[in-house]
């Protein structure tokens, strides 16, 4: 995985904040370069010197306290005006129909495309160039979404749906994360954003429309049957199988996955045994217990959940 992390804006939704930002950078460096100079200006001109007279005091003068009062309030409302311009400009009036519905839970993502009845967790992708309309919820407790590159933050409001507009100008990786603290595992809640040529998008989405199906190997249809045998069918749901609960993350294409634990590890066989052996070492607070699967378990159990891709 490549994340893109440079500060440049990857789509049109996140340009107004980043020349709000650089205009913001840019009048607090003059401030900060003219109050420099001017302590180190007083600093060599009313240094102390061998035998000179304290320098005269000046009690007041209203017309410089008139002027550093003007300046900072000039300052304050431009940074205003310009700040509800942006606003207006980013996030505009929400779509009477979302093309994406984004859901917080302590401490992962769901996500759930409404126009095909796709489901993801932790990975949103999107198709290039289209400004798409994402409605955002919580199941739980307040949390932020924020993909820095491509929109504004937003808060989840558990029952009170918020709206923010999305879109990526080029194909790649973009994080995100939770910025309202949630508790335990609050940095542990991140995500990435897939943004796609749209011949890539629309194949991946109807990837993630096939239903799982029999794994071959004994190993692992020996680890669908602990699966199902176990409280994990109380949790996720995996399409074509008796699991169809929706309180943990869906399963149907795990494997498909760049990421486990909303960020933690990498989808890697090693690394997905790792977080079975002891979800809440790995990840303590997290609502998944720990089973205490024997080796041959552990071994079993990735080996079936690697062949949901």
């Amino acid at each position: 995985m490549n994340p893109i992390t440079s500060f440049s804006p990857g789509g049109a939704n996140a340009l107004p904040i980043y020349h709000l930002w650089m205009v913001a950078i840019a009048i607090c460096g003059l401030i900060f370069l003219l109050v420099t100079g001017l302590i180190v200006y007083s600093l060599m001109k009313y240094r102390w010197r061998e035998g000179e007279p304290d320098p005269e005091q000046v009690p007041g003068q209203h017309t410089v306290e008139m002027i550093w009062t003007a300046i900072p309030f000039g300052i304050v409302i431009l940074l205003f005006v310009l700040t509800v311009k942006t606003m207006g400009v980013s996030d505009p009036a929400p779509a009477p129909k979302p093309d994406l519905i984004v859901i917080g839970h302590q401490w992962w993502w769901e996500a759930r495309y409404p126009g095909t009845g796709v489901v993801a967790a932790n990975e949103i992708h999107i198709p290039t160039g289209v400004e798409l309309s994402v409605e955002l919820d919580s199941a739980d407790v307040l949390h932020e979404f924020w993909v820095a590159r491509l929109a504004r933050k937003m808060t989840t409001v558990p029952g009170h749906p918020n709206h923010i507009w999305i879109e990526a100008d080029e194909p790649g990786t973009y994080l995100g994360s939770c910025s309202e603290f949630c508790g335990t595992e609050h940095a542990w809640m991140r995500f990435i954003v897939v943004a796609q040529p749209k011949a890539e998008f629309e194949a991946w989405e109807k990837a993630q429309l096939l239903a799982s199906t029999e794994p071959a190997a004994a190993d692992a249809q020996q680890g669908e049957q602990i699966f199902m045998q176990m409280s994990c069918v109380n949790c996720h749901n995996i399409a074509g199988t008796p699991a169809h609960a929706h309180v943990g993350p869906d399963l149907t294409h795990l494997a498909s996955r760049r990421q486990i634990g909303a960020g933690l590890m990498y989808n890697t066989p090693a690394d997905l045994k790792l977080w079975l052996r002891n979800p809440q070492a790995a990840k303590p607070g997290v609502e998944m217990p720990n089973f205490e699967f024997t080796e041959d378990q552990l071994t079993a159990l990735t080996d079936y959940l690697e062949t949901l891709r």
